[in-house]
């Protein structure tokens, strides 16, 4: 599938605001483009209780499958202290389990990203080489 990587990133960064980060201020967006062509919005959201937060990519991906999604196509991440980005921000691995588990690795676009215009692309297979998905219990 075919898509505005700078638009996918654009919406990641405009949802930055809403990342409820109040212990680490380390504010996360991230924005998943599904294979119906509709995108999902999410961000950090921190706890007192530190496990009980939940990362952006996550909280993106897991309001797609209660939507009825499936497949997720892309994803844009940014990241960065005090709503600020400073860097290529990457998925930690929790998040990249839970991509492999609705995509096919070799397609699927990860976009971490500074801006629109400066962001690095791989695909899940190269941010988790050699993964255990579904077809591995088949």
């Amino acid at each position: 599938m075919d898509f505005n990587r700078a638009k996918l990133i654009q919406m990641a960064i405009d949802n930055q605001k809403n990342s409820y980060a109040p212990y680490s201020k380390f504010n996360v967006s991230a924005a998943a483009l599904m294979g119906s062509g509709k995108v999902y919005l999410g961000v950090n959201v921190e706890n007192a209780s530190y496990p009980a937060g939940i990362c952006a990519e996550r909280n993106a991906i897991f309001h797609a499958i209660q939507e009825g999604e499936r497949k997720l196509v892309a994803v844009a991440i940014v990241g960065g202290p005090n709503y600020t980005i400073t860097d290529y921000c990457a998925p930690c691995g929790v998040c990249r389990q839970v991509m492999r588990e609705f995509c096919n690795p070799k397609e699927m676009v990860v976009l971490i990203a500074k801006s629109p215009e400066d962001y690095k692309e791989m695909t899940l297979e190269e941010l988790l080489p050699e993964s255990f998905g579904p077809n591995s219990l088949r």
